[in-house]
């Protein structure tokens, strides 16, 4: 059996998350880029720097099965995750969503390319992730709730059902959103904080309830 062959761009913590994901499903790491210097962050696997590394280990590479491609950068960086994916897309690699076995996905869910589903996550019926969203570990995303491309939850966070979340935006570790409300393009819910209102574009909301910092609440 052939064994999938999976290239990260990033190189910090996120990678290793990633790296775990593959060997549950049966894949291989061959490759780790990032845009600096930095150590190898899975052992044997090399590390090249920025899309002219890449593009210098691609013209050594024995040809095989079709390389896949995996943006790990977490955090607040949803649109670097889009511009990544589409550099990648560019290289002809294949952006497939990543899925751990221990995550729940309903069939009726959708999820757009590159997104990545970790271990003991939630997506819901009818839930909608658009390109490159991040369901961090043990974070639930509920029935109808639409997340634009680029978004990132992180763990433990919930959101309840029929919620539309804009591009890039981040949902905090453990935070909580009500249903049916909307956070707007690029706006952070910080860790904790209990949403019981729209949120603006851009703006930054923490605590219980949360309250925005320095930008208003949408009407």
């Amino acid at each position: 059996m052939t064994v999938r062959e999976l290239v990260l761009w990033g190189a910090t913590g996120h990678a290793r998350v990633l790296n775990e994901l593959a060997q549950q499903i049966g894949w291989r790491v061959v490759l780790v880029i990032d845009n600096k210097e930095l150590p190898p962050p899975l052992g044997d696997v090399p590390i090249v720097v920025g899309i002219e590394g890449f593009d210098g280990w691609i013209e050594r590479r024995v040809e095989g099965e079709p390389l896949r491609g995996a943006v790990a950068i977490g955090g607040n960086k949803g649109s670097d995750r889009i511009a990544l994916l589409s550099l990648l897309a560019a290289r002809q690699l294949l952006l497939p969503n990543l899925v751990h076995p221990t995550a729940f996905v309903a069939l009726d869910a959708i999820l757009g390319i590159g997104s990545q589903v970790l271990a003991h996550a939630s997506v819901c019926s009818h839930a909608h992730l658009g390109r490159g969203v991040i369901v961090n570990t043990a974070a639930s995303v509920d029935h109808d709730t639409e997340l634009g491309d680029g978004v990132h939850v992180g763990p433990g966070a919930h959101l309840a059902g029929e919620i539309k979340i804009g591009a890039c935006a981040f949902i905090g570790a453990g935070a909580v959103v009500l249903p049916r409300l909307v956070i707007g393009a690029g706006a952070v819910v910080g860790a904790g904080a209990v949403v019981t209102r729209n949120v603006a574009p851009g703006a930054t909301v923490v605590g219980n309830p949360a309250h925005a910092t320095g930008v208003r609440y949408a009407d």
